[in-house]
């Protein structure tokens, strides 16, 4: 391609930074769209504190993306101690996060400023200006509010939704979000959960129906794990016609998936105790979405977990760009 191609990565959570931090390093123009509607840990205890935007997910984000001194980051990255009584369990970033908010007046000019602070490699993008709420409806009718108390209920999903804060509320995209989705010649879902870390996103309006409408091509990174409870026993495919149902329609037109053998003894499950077996793949139900199966040994083995190898899914990510 003779220009930066323009790739839009839509997640959050841990699972972004694994192939954002390759992809900083090659001439691309790079968008990174994250969930505003974390409510657990330091980033819940902030929204509750002083009602921002939960700051985690952007956190890791913005340091995957920048390119400063790694003391910097180190100290973005820092939990204060569980002693440190009313810092306790708080990323330092998270606090900066927060106070920026409050001196910019939105979530959204606040990382624009910390990004151009952190010598950040392209552009991260919260998908609303406002805190949102993830909401859930169960297999059984149960219907749960709140990312935290979703993923810890560890049931079956049948669909999720997004509001305001406020009861009723409808939740807004940042219109930089929407024109970014539209101007991109690829999108890419994941990796990370797909409930809570990439359906936040999707299900925004603005965002579900730009996603409908960009003429990028769209690829969706099957996660290796499935999770207890959201995505138990799911294969590549229903973890695809979950994401397209979403988007209400079969707009993914590639899934890189993995292949390689997860051995059964290297696995904490008590360290990842979110994570239940591994994916199987089912090519054929890939294809009668109208998606093709790009499968490889994209595994990479560490701290007694299972993660993907962000060179390799760049390389995949790069091979389906020089096809278009």
């Amino acid at each position: 391609m003779p220009n930066k191609p323009k790739i839009v990565i839509i997640g959050g959570g841990s699972g972004l930074p694994v192939i954002i931090k390759p992809l900083v390093k090659k001439n691309v123009d790079l968008t990174a769209i994250v969930t505003v509607a974390d409510d657990g840990g330091s980033s819940g205890l902030l929204r509750n504190y002083i009602n921002i935007v939960p700051p985690g997910d952007i956190r890791n984000i913005l340091v995957a993306m920048s390119h400063v001194d790694p003391a910097i980051t180190k100290v973005m990255q820092y939990r204060f101690d569980a002693k440190d009584d009313f810092f306790a369990k708080h990323a330092v970033g998270n606090l900066i996060i927060a106070a920026m908010t409050e001196m910019h007046g939105n979530i959204f000019d606040a990382v624009q400023h910390l990004a151009r602070f952190m010598n950040v490699q392209g552009r991260i993008y919260p998908v609303s200006n406002e805190p949102l709420v993830l909401h859930a409806e169960f297999e059984n009718g149960d219907i749960i509010a709140g990312e935290a108390e979703i993923t810890h209920a560890h049931k079956t999903i049948n669909h999720v939704w997004v509001t305001g804060d406020e009861p009723g509320e409808e939740p807004k995209a940042a219109p930089e979000v929407v024109e970014a989705i539209m101007n991109a010649d690829m999108i890419v879902y994941g990796p990370g959960s797909l409930f809570t870390s990439i359906l936040p996103n999707v299900v925004v309006p603005e965002v579900n129906e730009a996603l409908r409408h960009t003429k990028a091509q769209q690829v969706y990174i099957s996660n290796i794990m499935t999770q207890k409870g959201e995505t138990d026993a799911y294969t590549d495919a229903q973890h695809l016609l979950a994401l397209n149902s979403h988007i209400g329609a079969p707009v993914v037109d590639y899934v890189v998936a993995n292949n390689a053998v997860v051995p059964d003894d290297f696995v904490d499950f008590q360290k990842w105790d979110e994570i239940s077996k591994q994916v199987k793949l089912d090519e054929a139900a890939v294809n009668v979405q109208g998606a093709k199966q790009i499968a490889g040994d994209f595994l990479q083995l560490r701290d007694a977990g299972a993660f993907h190898d962000g060179e390799k899914i760049l390389k995949e990510l790069l091979q389906i760009l020089e096809w278009h």
